[in-house]
């Protein structure tokens, strides 16, 4: 059973960044493809980035491309989301995801495994 969990979220001003980290246990860190999605109140949760196995692979929602960057450390456990350019529309909570039968993925039914969540706010 992997568990997944998540830091880095907060309050920040439109135009700021923040990074988000997520620290994985219980599983082969370096075969799961893994992924951040976000949910803001009365949306659906929706893909945000992703990140295949050995980190040489990655996938943005367009809302995101050139802003958001995902990497990992193999070593760590970790996987990263760096957030720059921040609007308010990107204000929602960000959850961290796995996926064990992927090399990389990108739908929300392709992940098995997801953290508590992290709350990301951007203030105009």
């Amino acid at each position: 059973q992997v568990q997944l969990v998540e830091s880095g979220g907060g309050l920040v001003q439109a135009g700021g960044s923040l990074r988000l980290s997520c620290v994985a246990s219980g599983g082969t860190f370096s075969s799961l493809a893994m992924g951040y999605f976000r949910q803001a109140p009365g949306q659906e949760r929706e893909f945000v980035a992703a990140i295949s196995r050995s980190g040489g692979h990655t996938h943005y929602a367009d809302f995101v491309k050139g802003r958001f960057a995902i990497s990992r450390d193999n070593a760590k456990n970790t996987v990263y989301l760096q957030m720059t350019s921040l609007k308010p529309d990107d204000t929602a909570v960000y959850y961290c995801a796995a996926a064990p039968d992927y090399v990389v993925a990108t739908l929300t039914k392709e992940y098995d495994y997801w953290g508590q969540g992290t709350q990301v706010t951007v203030s105009s």
